[in-house]
């Protein structure tokens, strides 16, 4: 039976205690569809679980898709969603490690950076994937062969993973034309066990290709009933690593450092307020192509603080409150340390700095009623979020393809949910954005009113089929808009000298998707306590006004730099377009299909996920091309066993990657075709007792050699990676009861 949920999403969702579940692995990140995980150290101890120390987790709950509370496998939208137990499973080193094997969803990171970037059914770059870590946007650009946008965050820090693909959920900000991506970091909820006052969790890790060395210390502690704090930190370095044929991959290295720190309080019955403090700085080496011609040694750092005031009273149908403000600023610092000398890219030793502050802040409520059969749930609220860019480049046209401005993007939504009896669910949303872009060469601005529609049927209690419609808006970004200057390369490399136009009057982007899905949630179904869990769906995101980079002029003559650059006018005698330009190329629509599923039969169990998905330009100027952001099919597949009551688990994964051809690029992409490949990955955890957990990981056990399509440089060979963990705490919280506590 699906319902309007309630309730904070991490209370709701288990009943956290000193230990981890046994059973960590069930929850393989390859195995994307979480069942359900009952994990009891014994049988005996399964009977009487609510009564011990046991970990006890549901089907997991999301609030991503519609702002309520409701299981991921209830949700009518295609939703992927990973714990804190999946998350240690993988011992992710790169943030791509926390997207492995999800359908629809690829994580870009190239083996020469820390930053990474987000593709859902084909979308990304420039915020089409809305990135939320802890309430805060994150939005750096920097324009590059590896694509524009991305994110930095320790793997090792965060707790919970939510992605929603597609525009279905437009109560997000402007821009979420793709899906939306959320991350929690950890938190005291995380560390101390119920009923104490205190804990320390310690990982220590370490990877044979290439050594890696991870270390995190993190500490709660619970002053009294109303108040909690958490503080720790994280130190990465990894070196660089061996590809499938044993060749060491120049600049794969990095180090990372971070630190966090949470306070929160309760200082009147249902109300929560929490202020968070994340600081992540890494180091490492950076180009922008194979071949390395030209590096920059790189220095990033992402900060971010938050502060959210939430009301939740299970007795007040009227206010159900979650607001947050935040500030988040990217500063990243670069100096080059290869290349030829030239007044594009400057000369070695030459410094540059690209940096956003972002600020913003997001505020919704919840009411709920029950009304002629129909129990009712109408959320409404805003979001507005303002980017500062300041750029840097004295010596090169760093700037000029990075530009700097400000831009405001705002919005305000309502949604009515509701569920008729045990077998009918409708959703209804409409979303208001606006935004304006500017800067010393020009500026831009729109508005646009965008609907949602979702029915869901439930004939029977198993089965749940779902159809929407959906609209997304996306603001074009400051340097799609005021992008210019000279492409990034040597003046005589030929087939490359073209110069970036400006488009001040860039339009928005409209997404306008329509889906169908089956939702499959399954007890007993062969055997007593079995679970099996299952999302199945199909989708068309028609994208009007589809930003693309487009080349045209003469391919013979002279190509001659905008006002207020070079003033030299270069011959163009190797037959490629002049000029480069974002421009609205009318209408781009991508398709796809993606499962997840997961059957767990204790003993053993086995998941199964996948995509297959095509896109092309349908209108404009570039009709017929086929877009280059299309990721490769692929199905990743996961089968385990649990051994020694449940304390012992082992699983072994395999993930097929299709090929990317020269036919399913457009011309003159800046991606270059890549092979098909199989990975296959042996997992291993033992939790000899409730606060020790042992992992162990042999991935690409095959040592296969591949490269991750739009990446241009190869992945890891065989690696061997270890893990462990400790926790331990005690105390006993303070209570009003006690006449010692002082409130």
């Amino acid at each position: 039976m699906r319902k309007t949920d309630r309730g904070s999403p991490r209370h709701s969702t288990f009943v956290r205690t000193a230990g981890w579940g046994v059973s960590w692995l069930a929850l393989l990140a390859a195995a994307p569809a979480m069942a359900q995980e009952v994990a009891p150290q014994s049988a005996a101890s399964s009977a009487a679980v609510v009564e011990t120390d046991e970990f006890v987790e549901l089907d997991p709950i999301t609030v991503v898709a519609t702002r309520t509370a409701e299981s991921w496998i209830d949700t009518l939208a295609g939703v992927t969603v990973r714990r804190s137990t999946q998350l240690e499973t993988l011992m992710p080193e790169r943030t791509a490690d926390l997207f492995q094997g999800m359908p629809g969803t690829t994580a870009i990171q190239n083996a020469n950076t820390s930053q990474t970037q987000i593709n859902i059914r084909g979308l990304q770059d420039f915020g089409r994937v809305a990135v939320i870590v802890d309430g805060a946007r994150q939005n750096f650009n920097q324009l590059g062969h590896a694509g524009a946008g991305g994110f930095f965050i320790e793997p090792g820090l965060v707790a919970d993973v939510d992605v929603v693909r597609g525009p279905v959920s437009n109560i997000y900000g402007s821009g979420a034309i793709g899906g939306v991506v959320t991350m929690r970091t950890k938190d005291a909820d995380d560390i101390i066990a119920p009923g104490k006052s205190w804990g320390v969790e310690a990982t220590g890790e370490a990877a044979g290709n290439g050594f890696m060395g991870f270390g995190s210390v993190l500490g709660a502690a619970r002053v009294g009933e109303n108040a909690d704090l958490f503080v720790g930190g994280t130190y990465r370095n990894a070196d660089n690593y061996h590809d499938g044929n044993g060749d060491v991959v120049p600049d794969s290295g990095f180090d990372t450092w971070t630190g966090i720190a949470k306070a929160t309080f309760r200082p009147v019955e249902f109300h929560e307020v929490k202020l968070t403090a994340l600081n992540y700085d890494t180091q490492f080496t950076t180009s922008a192509d194979a071949n390395g011609a030209t590096s920059y040694g790189t220095q990033a750092a992402n900060r971010t603080v938050t502060a959210s005031w939430n009301y939740e009273n299970p007795d007040d149908n009227l206010f159900d409150w979650r607001s947050s403000v935040y500030w988040n600023q990217v500063d990243q610092d670069q100096v080059k340390v290869s290349g030829s000398s030239n007044p594009i890219t400057g000369a070695v030793g030459d410094t540059r700095s690209f940096v956003i502050d972002t600020v913003g802040f997001d505020a919704n409520n919840t009411s709920r009623f029950a009304a002629a059969g129909w129990e009712n749930a109408i959320t409404f609220g805003g979001d507005y979020f303002q980017d500062e860019i300041d750029n840097t480049d004295d010596y090169g046209f760093g700037e000029g393809y990075n530009p700097s401005g400000d831009r405001g993007v705002g919005g305000a939504f309502v949604q009515w949910k509701a569920n008729y009896s045990t077998w009918l669910e409708a959703i209804a949303a409409l979303r208001y954005d606006a935004y304006s872009l500017n800067s010393d060469d020009g500026g831009t601005s729109g508005e646009r009113l965008s609907p949602k529609f979702t029915l869901g049927v439930t004939p029977w209690s198993w089965l749940t089929l779902y159809g929407t419609y959906a609209e997304g808006y996306r603001a074009p970004t400051v340097t799609e808009a005021l992008v210019s200057g000279p492409h990034p390369l040597p003046f005589d490399t030929p087939g490359t000298m073209f110069y970036f136009l400006p488009n001040p009057g860039l339009q928005a982007e409209i997404g306008k998707n329509k889906e169908v899905g089956i939702n499959i949630k399954k007890d007993d179904l062969f055997v007593t306590g079995d679970k099996l869990r299952a999302k199945l769906n199909y989708y068309q995101n028609d994208v009007e006004d589809y930003i693309e980079l487009v080349e045209f002029g003469d391919s013979t003559g002279t190509i001659c730099p905008i006002p207020g650059r070079p003033t030299t006018c270069f011959p163009n005698d190797w037959g490629v377009p002049g000029y480069a330009q974002y421009q609205n190329v009318q209408e781009a629509r991508l398709k796809g299909f993606e499962f997840e599923g997961t059957y767990d039969a204790r003993k053993w169990f086995v998941g199964l996920s996948g995509q297959i998905s095509e896109g092309e330009v349908t209108a404009g100027v570039s009709a017929g091309q086929p877009l280059s952001s299309i990721q490769p099919d692929q199905v990743s597949t996961t089968l385990g066993f649990r051994f020694m009551e449940e304390r012992l688990t082992v699983a072994v994964r395999w993930t097929a990657v299709a090929a990317v051809s020269a036919s399913d690029l457009p011309v003159n992409s800046v991606f270059e075709p890549t092979d098909s490949f199989n990975l296959v990955s042996v997992y291993a955890g033992y939790q000899p007792n409730e606060n020790t957990l042992w992992r162990l990981s042999v991935e690409n056990l095959l040592d296969e050699q591949y490269t991750q399509y739009e990446n241009f440089l190869p992945s890891a060979g065989l690696t061997v990676k270890a893990a462990l963990t400790l926790r331990f705490g005690g105390g006993e919280i303070a209570s009003a009861a006690d006449p010692l506590y002082v409130k």
